[in-house]
């Protein structure tokens, strides 16, 4: 488990909101795109390419690399933020986000962009490509870890649950993910829509270790995300309590803000909001 002292933990979400500004960048180029989700998953990415993940920005394919699967792919505002500030691409390909020749398209795309380990879109795919993955790491002897970030609404296709099952069933102890879980999905309440309570133990049914954290604590995130496996032999999810969109106070929690058409005003507010956060960060 690795500790976070109190710089360590202000540098941390001073490069989340700056990747929460870079998600702005990409809805000022595009105008439009799922804001809701990406805020609610963040911090959570954020941390793992920052701190916890073991990665190469100028070796996209090192084979000993950590790898990141988002199976909530239309959460891809997210990880192009944070992908652009870590440098896998330069922050002005964010400016193309919309645009018809753009690398950057609604959903992730691996021949495109760099650091993208594979597509994702078609919801509860993710977890099935992560555990090929860290089966295959296990098998070519690598120590190398598989992280997912995977949307609570995501949990009703019926294709996670044959994934979990068979990553507990190979022990599959080398993968870690994280439910972004911020109980709203494009058609409501999840708990309204489909619900998996407890979520909790529905996972340690399956047979993973689980454990539950504030998805937004940076301290939580870290020490949690680098104590795995939380048991030797079993592969580890993190349920992460969330806000949707957090960081803009007009649109956390609201569901007609999963996919959001900003205008030049609500842009200009969601900046000023943004740079007091920033200001308050000590």
């Amino acid at each position: 488990m690795q500790k976070l002292n109190h710089d360590e933990k202000t540098a941390l979400e001073k490069i989340a909101v700056q990747n929460r500004k870079n998600v702005l960048r990409l809805m000022k180029a595009g105008r439009m795109g799922h804001i809701g989700g990406a805020l609610s998953a963040i911090d959570i990415i954020t941390a793992l390419y920052f701190k916890i993940m073991r990665v190469d920005p100028q070796n996209p394919g090192w084979p000993q690399r950590d790898r990141f699967v988002l199976s909530a792919g239309h959460k891809c505002l997210a990880l192009y933020a944070t992908l652009a500030e870590k440098g896998f691409f330069d922050r002005a390909i964010l400016d193309t986000y919309g645009s018809l020749c753009s690398k950057l398209g609604g959903h992730p795309d691996m021949h495109k962009v760099p650091g993208v380990e594979t597509n994702t879109g078609a919801l509860g795919h993710g977890l099935s490509i992560a555990g090929g993955m860290a089966m295959g790491l296990k098998m070519d002897g690598l120590d190398a870890r598989v992280y997912v970030v995977m949307g609570d609404g995501e949990l009703a296709e019926g294709s996670n649950w044959e994934a979990a099952a068979a990553a507990s069933h190979h022990k599959l102890d080398n993968m870690l993910v994280f439910v972004d879980r911020n109980h709203l999905q494009i058609s409501g309440p999840t708990v309204d829509v489909m619900s998996y309570e407890p979520l909790d133990k529905r996972w340690q049914a399956f047979g993973w270790s689980v454990r539950v954290i504030d998805g937004h604590d940076m301290k939580k995130i870290v020490e949690n995300a680098t104590d795995i496996p939380f048991k030797k032999g079993k592969p580890s999810v993190i349920i992460a309590d969330t806000v949707k969109s957090k960081g803009l106070s007009f649109l956390e929690n609201k569901v007609e803000y999963h996919y959001w058409k900003a205008t030049d005003e609500d842009l200009k507010i969601a900046e000023q909001e943004l740079d007091k956060i920033e200001e308050g960060i000590s």
